[in-house]
């Protein structure tokens, strides 16, 4: 069995939040300012209640932060976890890169 650090259940919560267009979607909707659930339901095509579940996977993975202003709830970005999933994806861009240059390398050896 393998065992995850704390980090590696955070990191798969920010990627699992990411998994679904609705999700991103949102993100998107609340990087530009707090919105509240209904503004965040407004262009989709899903039920309250299902915005609401969407809303528990963000906040479950740190990704917003929900404030109760009396019988409205406003959601906020926290983009501090989207900073670890980009550190992670990082480290693998820099490794394709340098896989391509050296096929770009070794395809132009062979050509001559």
């Amino acid at each position: 069995m393998v065992e995850q650090t704390p980090d590696d259940l955070d990191l798969d919560a920010v990627f699992q939040a990411l998994a679904h267009p609705i999700r991103r979607a949102i993100l998107e909707q609340v990087a530009d300012g707090p919105e509240s659930v209904s503004e965040l339901a407004d262009p989709h095509d899903v039920s309250l209640a299902a915005v609401s579940k969407h809303l528990h996977v963000l906040e479950d993975a740190g990704l917003i932060d929900i404030e109760k202003d009396g019988r409205v709830r406003r959601c906020h970005l926290n983009a501090a976890p989207l900073s670890a999933a980009f550190g992670w994806l990082t480290r693998y861009r820099v490794f394709w890169e340098d896989r391509f240059d050296a096929l770009a390398i070794h395809l132009e050896e062979e050509s001559q």
